[in-house]
């Protein structure tokens, strides 16, 4: 498996440039771009194919892999909206996501497929989100790009059975999960999850969490939770699975920079249970 991190561990506005020299000498294999709001650093909707080969040839200077694009602008503009110019941006914002993946050189994409909310009713949720993605999917096989639904605090998909016959009913090999091993444990076990979604899994978020606080105030630095990472990691090696695991976690306050060298550390110890010193 493979070192991953994603932008947001690095304090917001750091160049790519600086990005990607910490990211290679902290050990990571790839780097996850998120695109961002306009004006941020790396990948936005505004950003064209040419500055996006740019940026490839950035990373790849630096050894590094680019194998995944997240986003946070879907939770602004969900495919799950009741609203059908909201969900509209949303299905453009995951046709950029795809676009800037395929000139990257990325295989997947993170989409958030969607929230229940006061005015998204679970079953109204389930039947938009599936009825959108199924119109992406299409550009998704044009492009050889895959959709990675992800499992995230939205109230939705709340059981590894749901989310499998929601990603089948998509029935395509270019529609599959984005598995985060964290935010499982709110109602989950990871393991679980994983031999259960088995293939359909295509790549892997990782952060720890602690139950007993049971907010966002319970993730925590990897080893520090509750995940039980040695069955994770066999759970993975179970369904073959030999791609990234990509850190996302917060910055320390003090010292930004060091969450980015540590969980490197981290993820050494989860992969391959060698404790560096």
């Amino acid at each position: 498996m493979l070192k991953s991190v994603n932008q947001w561990c690095f304090p917001e506005g750091t160049s790519l440039d600086r990005l990607f020299d910490v990211s290679r000498e902290a050990g990571y294999d790839a780097v996850e771009l998120n695109v961002n709001p306009p004006g941020s650093a790396g990948l936005t909707m505004e950003t064209t194919p040419t500055e996006a080969d740019a940026i490839a040839r950035q990373a790849a200077a630096r050894g590094l892999k680019l194998r995944s694009v997240s986003t946070s602008l879907l939770w602004r503009h969900p495919l799950s909206s009741e609203d059908a110019d909201v969900r509209a941006q949303g299905r453009r914002i995951v046709v950029k996501q795809l676009e800037l993946a395929e000139r990257l050189g990325a295989d997947t994409v993170l989409v958030v497929p969607g929230a229940v909310t006061p005015t998204a009713p679970y079953d109204e949720c389930y039947d938009r989100s599936l009825e959108e993605l199924k119109k992406l999917v299409p550009e998704a096989e044009k492009r050889g790009v895959r959709i990675g639904i992800e499992n995230v605090w939205n109230k939705f998909l709340l059981s590894p059975l749901e989310m499998r016959s929601f990603v089948d009913e998509l029935a395509s090999p270019y529609a599959g999960v984005y598995f985060d091993v964290g935010n499982i444990l709110a109602y989950g076990f990871p393991q679980q999850w994983i031999r259960i979604l088995g293939r359909r899994i295509f790549k892997i978020h990782v952060k720890d969490f602690k139950t007993a606080v049971g907010n966002g105030g319970g993730f925590v630095p990897l080893l520090a939770g509750d995940v039980n990472w040695p069955e994770v990691v066999a759970a993975l090696r179970d369904i073959g699975y030999d791609d990234t695991l990509t850190a996302e976690i917060g910055v320390y306050g003090a010292d930004p920079l060091q969450a980015v060298y540590d969980t490197a550390r981290q993820l050494d110890v989860i992969i391959r249970g060698v404790r560096t010193v």
